[in-house]
């Protein structure tokens, strides 16, 4: 089989949520996608997304990545999700998925390129330790919800 990297189109954007749903059940938090193809459609301009496509068409994967900014460096990449499909996993997909995402990165001169991964997840946490990856376990998370956004008062 062959793979072929591409980037996606708006028209992709019901495979991507899938995708997305599909990575949320792996990562055992299948109710915290709140993501529709419509809100994607409204932010298409905030985020990048590349699909590694088979043959036939079929969609096998995705990396979906944002350019952000870190104080301590500047310009950066951030991998929110990359994804393949389990089918297809162990077949270097998301190598070559990972290399178009630091095409982006070097092309868009960027000092960093960043992501989390799960600290179960070992097989992915073994691949980036091996391609180079620093894997900090010092740094902790911090998010805040929709609503916790709006009830925001310290």
């Amino acid at each position: 089989m062959n793979v072929i990297i591409r980037k996606a189109t708006e028209a992709d954007f019901p495979e991507i949520l899938a995708l997305i749903k599909e990575l949320a059940l792996f990562e055992k938090a299948p109710d915290k996608v709140t993501n529709t193809v419509e809100q994607m459609q409204q932010e298409k301009d905030l985020f990048g997304c590349f699909l590694a496509v088979s043959d036939n068409n079929d969609i096998l994967g995705m990396a979906l990545y944002f350019f952000a900014y870190y104080t301590w460096v500047g310009k950066s990449l951030y991998l929110d999700d990359i994804y393949i499909k389990e089918p297809y996993r162990k077949q270097k997909i998301g190598t070559a998925l990972l290399n178009k995402v630091f095409d982006v990165a070097r092309e868009e001169n960027c000092k960093r390129v960043r992501w989390q991964v799960l600290d179960w997840n070992q097989p992915a946490i073994e691949m980036y330790r091996k391609a180079g990856a620093e894997v900090d376990d010092e740094w902790l998370n911090c998010s805040f919800g929709i609503e916790s956004i709006r009830n925001f008062n310290l």
